[in-house]
This record gives structure tokens, C-alpha cells and sequence, in this order.
């Protein structure tokens, strides 16, 4: 864990560097909004003014949980390893849109509750699935620390082959009542205000949903100020490997694009175990999910799309891809002030 105590800033100097390019574009200043903003916050994450997210790669991390058993999903647990197995395989609903924008994908199984036979699939098994949240802990934190390590080092592992950004996503039934129970705590919101009807939920089971999260948060007595307890408690595998991405993102300097809700809970406890990792996070989308905008507001961060999303395995944070990618296209490649007769815009006061 010494990596996590030792991210520093992200370059300001370059962010500074990249906002004066923008501000040289013959148009009206800051006029494209939030992405003008994300460039130069890529810029600062990779320490120039010349952004490169020309290699792209989506992680797809797979974990069970034991909560499932409580009646709080439509589907049983044997729904995520045939799904991780399909995204391995490239057949899944994040191939397809990945596909589209020249980005790859690789699925993690760090805590599918069965063997998976699958070669394509990353073996990296921490725990067979989570115990249920409802009557004690998640994980012990010995396993809690292993996913945290197996993110950061995917994120090592990506970067040094050549990955300039990363996309989170995650495969696990039953992972959104995790995620409201850990949206309940950091957010201080009662468990009606944060948790939704994930995949799909009768009002029956959205009810008994919402008693899982209020029985968790009872047994385990979770303290927000303590963002690893936190994690350990209520958390999944697949959702402390996302936080060990962001941690790995702001370690290894690699921008780190939030899906939907459960990997906005992962941003969120990563920031809360160190908040510089925010400097190296961009947003995508505000899930569906009814905890989605709290947990962005969270990390201090804005999304840019507002769709109703709520598919998951990383679909959402794909999706940023082209929104920056035309970015991209004008920072790099419209007429300048100095090139033209325009006369340049004032900041206005």
C-alpha cells in the first residue's frame, strides 16, 4: 500500500499549457465547456499539453456477492461468470461498443464464485465470491487489500504496454446493493434515498433491497471516515480491484475514466484513501442509479453525459471516448487567432 501514500499532484504546469492552446483556438473561450476541461485535465495527468489517448482499454471486473441470497437481484449469481465469460470472449454488450471507438477490453475475474473456464478470461481470484453483507463483513482485509493491489497493477501492467487511458467497468449480480450501502454511509443518506432497482426489481424486491442495505449498515457499523473498513464491510472484490484502478491511475499517471454508480463508489473510496486520485479521474456519465449524481458530487466531479444509463460492464465510460476524441480534433487541429483576422475574445470579468 506505500503506492497509495505516495501519488502526488497531477502537473499543473501542463494543465495551465493546455488550457492556453485551447484558449489560442479561434473560437469563444472555454465554449467547449467540460471537455476543454477534461483535455487539460489529461494533459496534467500525462505531464503535457500533447494528449495521447490513441490506446484505449476497457477493464471489466468480475466478482460475486453474497448478498444475492437475501432476494435483492432478478437474476442468481451464475448470471456472472457466463456474462465475464462472454466479455472475455469478446461477445458481450462492452465489446460491441468498445469496438465502435477502437478501444480493447479485458475481463478480470477477481471474485466470480466458481471456476470459470475460460482462457481469454484474467485470472486473478481473491476470494469465491463475497460473504453476505447482511450478517457480517464482506471480505477480511487481507482479501480487501489483494483487489486493491490487483487493480493497481493492472493499471502497471496496461501502461506499460502502451494503454494511454483506461475505462472502468465491472460484471457482478447483486453489486448495485453494495454499492447503495456504501453510497448510504459516505453520503449520509438514508438507504431509501440511494438505492435503486439495479438490473431490474419488482417494488417487492426494491423493498427487500432496501432492508439488506439497512441490515448491513446495522451489523457491520461502517465508518465513512474510514474508506478501507468501508470498502472491506460492504464492498465486493470487483469493486475494490476498480478502486485499486484509480489508485493505479494517480500512481502511474494514467487517466481513469467512472462508468456508472459502482465504479463511482470505487472513485469515491479512492478518494477517500487518498484525494489526489481525483486530479486522474474523468467522468463519463451520471448513472440511472439513484446514488449516481451523489457519489460524482463526491469526488468534486461533473458528468458529461446525462442518458438514463445503467447497463454497466464499462458501456457508459465508452462512451466518453468520442465526446474527447472530437475534443481532441479541435484542440489539435482548428485556426487559431494568430492564424486569422478574428480578433481574440477577452476573458470576461
Amino acid at each position: 500500500m506505500d503506492r497509495i501514500n505516495n501519488i502526488v499532484p497531477a502537473d499543473r504546469a501542463a494543465y495551465i499549457a493546455a488550457k492556453s492552446r485551447w484558449d489560442s483556438i479561434a473560437k469563444p473561450l472555454g465554449s467547449f465547456g467540460l471537455l476543454e476541461e477534461m483535455i487539460q485535465s489529461i494533459a496534467a495527468v500525462q505531464g503535457s499539453p500533447d494528449v495521447d489517448i490513441s490506446v484505449r482499454t476497457a477493464v471489466v471486473m468480475c466478482g460475486d456477492h453474497g448478498v444475492v441470497s437475501e432476494g435483492v437481484t432478478q437474476c442468481g449469481q451464475e448470471v456472472t461468470a457466463e456474462c465475464a465469460k462472454a466479455i472475455a470472449e469478446g461477445r458481450s454488450n462492452i465489446n460491441a461498443v468498445a469496438e465502435a471507438f477502437n478501444a480493447q477490453v479485458i475481463a478480470v475475474d477477481v471474485g466470480i464464485s466458481v471456476d470459470v473456464n475460460c482462457p481469454d478470461l484474467v485470472d486473478r481470484k481473491v476470494v469465491y465470491g463475497t460473504d453476505n453483507i447482511t450478517s457480517g463483513a464482506a471480505m477480511t482485509a487481507e482479501e480487501t487489500g489483494s483487489a486493491i493491489v490487483i487493480g493497481m497493477d493492472t493499471v502497471k501492467e496496461l501502461s506499460e504496454h502502451g494503454t494511454k487511458i483506461i475505462v472502468t467497468g465491472e460484471m457482478g449480480i447483486g453489486n448495485t446493493t453494495s454499492t447503495a450501502a456504501i453510497a448510504s454511509v459516505l453520503l449520509g443518506l438514508p438507504p431509501e434515498q440511494v438505492t435503486g432497482r439495479g438490473a431490474g426489481l419488482s417494488t417487492e424486491g426494491l423493498q427487500r433491497k432496501i432492508e439488506a442495505v439497512k441490515r448491513a449498515i446495522e451489523v457491520n457499523k461502517p465508518d465513512k471516515n474510514k474508506p478501507f473498513e468501508l470498502l472491506q464491510k460492504l464492498g465486493g472484490a470487483e469493486i475494490a480491484a476498480m478502486t485499486g484502478i484509480f489508485l493505479g491511475g494517480a500512481y502511474y499517471h494514467v487517466p481513469v475514466i467512472i462508468d456508472g454508480v459502482i465504479s463511482a463508489a470505487a472513485a469515491a473510496i479512492a478518494c477517500g484513501m487518498n484525494q489526489l486520485c481525483r486530479e486522474y479521474m474523468l467522468v463519463s456519465h451520471c448513472s440511472e442509479e439513484p446514488a449516481g449524481e451523489g457519489l460524482l458530487a463526491y469526488c468534486g466531479l461533473k458528468a458529461p453525459i446525462n442518458a438514463g444509463l445503467r447497463l454497466g460492464e464499462g458501456t457508459g465510460g465508452v462512451l466518453l471516448l468520442p465526446l474527447l476524441d472530437g475534443a481532441l480534433a479541435l484542440y489539435r487541429n482548428s485556426h487559431r487567432f494568430d492564424e486569422t483576422n478574428i480578433e481574440r475574445y477577452a476573458e470576461l470579468t
